[in-house]
């Protein structure tokens, strides 16, 4: 039997559009708050929030984007995100004081909410249900090379040019964005009037899909672990002496998923998720206590390594599962569902974390997150493995 047509224009176009949006957060996650000490004077505190707070908007955007995207239309919802974080970065360019900077990053938040909303939601009508859980893993991938190109093109841009080239570099992404929003086709769902009736009112199954949440939790959980290496891997590095190797980590760690995602996308369809999930756990914990002994560049990219198959392994199947088991008339919500909750683990992570580091060290902190993977395994039957048959049709 042939198989199903996974790259179509429109999933190429999707997934571009994932990319250039998501380097654009990632670009300025690293950059921002040098920019508000530098043109603010604003102190470390400060500074942090001025990039931090984008979540917030982002939150926001996600709850109403997964509400509306139906009754609205995907598309149109799409594109109003796109515009929303397009007037955003034009006011980056506007003189003005550390409070409209800060106004600003809650409302390019809130676009980049709305329209990730949106991408995640048509991506999952454009790929052929045979190959749900290739297809997710390689749209998973476009934000994970973005975590690895974004800091790296912000870093550079700020080395060697004035920081408005930082801004100039995001419109033109974001605009690139625009464009194939404007050229992809986005089939829409007509909602029945009971379907139409249920979506009303602000009650909360009208912003959060319940049959998302189990598996949802578990990633939560996968990514309050991860958030500690995003947060710490530079002091970490800094105090082991190996901060030359730590400037390859994120390139070894999206290396890792690049040359994996293949086969675990695939056998994520043949087998079923259990098969390639229980493993991506393991890997992950594995690489949290490799890290915590990471006194060698070696060490800490074999950690990078296992961190990527593990976290970007988990996190893709995860976001494939949450989707597929809500109704089709939801799949916006369930998208909404999934990043509100995992961006939660990530957003608190980092805060609860650093109350443990004066006691415990950062070789401390990645062995608690090691142990915190570990309680995966158990959410993980508990919650969503022991109820799955071995293969399903996803």
């Amino acid at each position: 039997m042939e198989k199903e047509k996974l790259w179509t224009k429109d999933f190429i176009s999707i997934t571009s559009i994932n990319f250039f949006l998501m380097l654009t957060f990632y670009l300025l996650m690293v950059t921002i708050s040098v920019f508000a000490s530098e043109h603010f004077g604003a102190n470390e505190s400060t500074s942090g929030l001025a990039s931090s707070i984008f979540v917030i908007g982002a939150l926001f955007g996600r709850i109403l984007g997964g509400k509306y995207i139906n009754s609205f239309g995907r598309k149109k919802i799409l594109l109003l995100g796109i515009f929303i974080m397009i007037i955003s970065s034009i006011i980056y360019f506007i003189p003005g004081g550390l409070s409209l900077l800060m106004a600003n990053r809650v409302l390019h938040g809130f676009g980049f909410g709305i329209a990730g909303t949106a991408t995640g939601t048509i991506v999952a009508q454009v790929i052929p249900s045979s190959r749900n859980g290739e297809g997710i893993g390689y749209f998973a991938l476009s934000m994970t090379l973005a975590t690895a190109i974004g800091p790296f093109i912000g870093i550079f841009i700020l080395e060697n040019f004035h920081f408005n080239a930082i801004f100039v570099f995001c419109l033109i992404c974001i605009v690139i964005s625009l464009i194939l929003s404007i050229l992809i086709h986005v089939q829409e769902i007509k909602l029945t009037p009971d379907q139409l009736a249920e979506m009303n009112g602000f009650k909360l199954s009208n912003f959060i899909e319940r049959k998302s949440v189990p598996i949802t939790l578990i990633a939560t959980v996968t990514a309050f672990c991860y958030s500690g290496v995003l947060s710490f891997l530079t002091f970490y590095a800094k105090e082991n002496h190996v901060t030359e190797a730590a400037a390859y980590f994120f390139v070894v760690y999206a290396a890792a998923i690049l040359v994996s995602r293949p086969f675990t996308g695939r056998q994520f369809d043949l087998k079923g998720p259990n098969f390639v999930m229980y493993p991506a756990i393991i890997c992950l914990l594995l690489g949290l206590f490799i890290l915590s002994q990471s006194e060698t560049g070696l060490v800490l990219l074999v950690a990078g390594a296992l961190l990527g198959i593990g976290y970007g392994t988990y996190m893709s199947s995860a976001q494939a599962v949450a989707i597929s088991v809500a109704p089709p008339h939801r799949v916006g919500l369930a998208t909404s569902t999934f990043f509100i909750l995992t961006d939660i683990g990530l957003g608190i992570g980092p805060f609860i974390q650093g109350l443990f580091i004066p006691s415990v060290g950062y070789n401390g902190l990645y062995v608690i997150l090691g142990i915190c993977a570990i309680l995966c395994l158990p959410l993980q039957h508990f919650l969503y493995g022991k109820n799955t048959p071995k293969k399903e049709k996803y």
